[in-house]
């Protein structure tokens, strides 16, 4: 494929560590060692992080000094942050921009900015959201404005996809037969599944205790992620299995009912916590562990879940969202998000460890030949193809297909949409594209 120049743009990037980040940054580096140049822009995080930074393997990286607000996510400005797009995506010869994040104000913005100049898009969706709160009917439709115009978009997993398409309308209904109406999904929506660096998850060759089985739990401590049913669970398990010690890491609200929990059942000696964990500690934590338990209550891949298995555990996990799509079935086993089944699967799963149907090193050989970088960036180009052929739209088009939002969200979407496009060109004015300090790239070359 030739050489393309390529802006991530999200609201979730380093130094603050998670999933989304991680995944930019590994898919970045890997698209640079495959001849491409990549930088990254994200908001600031003072006083450290602000202007330009670099990260290896030569990926550059723009801290945009806009305010932050819950969980590293900006308000939305729209025009605020024109000005700094075009002047970054002028000089670095831009020619795709690629967002990540239904919630990132930044990524969404960087879409509706891009096609100013031409410049083509790709939205990679990382989460799963429902239909019935406020929270998720706003995302929605804010999601649903952002993908009317943009080229093409890559879900974690076949759940998130089929969560994507719902949620953001792109599909459409033929009603050519009466009894019956088809949907038609938009071809441009691929999946492609995470990754890991498998070498950092190997699995402890050190001999365990057949008489000690420990079950790691490492997870944001949120309602989320079933922290509830950890607390249900956990005192039901420790009273069935004598053999049984719990290591939880993890930070989060629901601290506070686990400490309750461990108080009112007196298992100090058998639930550990461990707080916040860091990301180059995870390995050691889950090598102390025989069994990975995951309670989600909603999860778009896992990744948790893949590093655990790697690490050469069992896994035991709540059967939601894409989580059944991430390992082998005799990998792991399911539970439906309710206290007794949970059980139920711990209790399956400490059968097999103690019977020794689960050999650790078996498993990250096969989680080795499963998920790597490499591939997810080769498939990641195929996309990045798709986009740049297809059709370009232009301003009336676009306008159109704003429109079709709705009697409410139509018309405000569609003021924006104008609106932007004259402050567009009223810079174009202001600051001439020949007045610019191109960068001359030396490190990608």
């Amino acid at each position: 494929m030739e050489r393309l120049s390529i802006a991530m743009i999200s609201d979730f990037f380093y130094p603050v560590v998670g999933g989304v980040e991680n995944h930019i940054y590994m898919l970045s580096a890997n698209l640079i060692k495959r001849g491409h140049k990549v930088i990254v822009i994200t908001h600031s995080h003072p006083p450290d992080r602000v202007g330009i930074r670099w990260l290896l393997p030569s990926l550059k990286v723009y801290h945009i000094p806009f305010p932050v607000i819950a969980s590293s996510a900006t308000l939305p400005n729209f025009l605020t942050f024109l000005p700094y797009f075009r002047t970054i995506v002028l000089r670095e010869h831009i020619t795709l921009i690629h967002a990540h994040a239904s919630l990132s104000s930044l990524g969404h913005e960087g879409i509706l900015h891009s096609h100013l100049m031409g410049i083509r898009t790709v939205f990679t969706d990382h989460s799963l959201f429902g239909f019935e709160d406020a929270a998720s009917i706003l995302t929605n439709k804010l999601l649903v404005g952002t993908l009317k115009n943009v080229d093409a978009v890559i879900c974690v997993s076949h759940t998130s996809r089929e969560n994507t398409v719902l949620r953001g309308e792109l599909y459409e209904t033929d009603d050519t037969n009466k009894h019956s109406k088809r949907i038609i999904v938009n071809p441009n929506v691929y999946v492609i599944p995470n990754a890991l660096v498998a070498d950092k998850f190997k699995p402890d060759k050190i001999a365990r205790r057949s008489d000690e089985i420990t079950i790691v739990v490492i997870s944001r401590l949120a309602y989320r992620k079933g922290i509830d049913l950890l607390v249900a669970t956990a005192p039901r398990i420790c009273a069935a299995f004598p053999q049984v010690k719990f290591v939880v890491g993890g930070d989060g609200p629901k601290l506070i009912h686990l400490l309750q929990m461990r108080e009112r059942h007196r298992l100090q000696d058998r639930i550990e916590l461990l707080g916040s964990v860091p990301p180059s500690d995870v390995c050691s934590v889950l090598n102390r562990g025989t069994i990975f338990m995951n309670t989600s209550l909603t999860e778009s891949f896992g990744i948790a879940i893949l590093e655990a298995a790697c690490a050469g555990l069992y896994v035991v996990a709540t059967q939601v969202g894409g989580v059944a799509e991430v390992l082998p079935e005799d990998m792991i086993s399911f539970a439906n998000p309710d206290e007794d089944d949970v059980f139920r699967a711990v209790s399956e799963a400490i059968e097999i460890v103690s019977e020794g149907r689960h050999d650790p090193q078996q498993a990250h050989e096969r989680i080795k030949t499963f998920y790597n970088w490499e591939d997810v960036a080769e498939r990641t180009e195929v996309v990045y193809s798709a986009a740049l052929n297809s059709p370009q739209r232009d301003l009336m088009e676009r306008i159109c297909r704003t429109m079709q939002l709705g009697p409410f969200a139509g018309p405000i979407y569609t003021i924006i949409l104008i609106v932007d496009c004259l402050f567009f060109l009223f810079l174009e004015w202001w600051s001439p594209r020949e007045d610019l300090d191109f960068v001359v790239d030396h490190l990608q070359k």
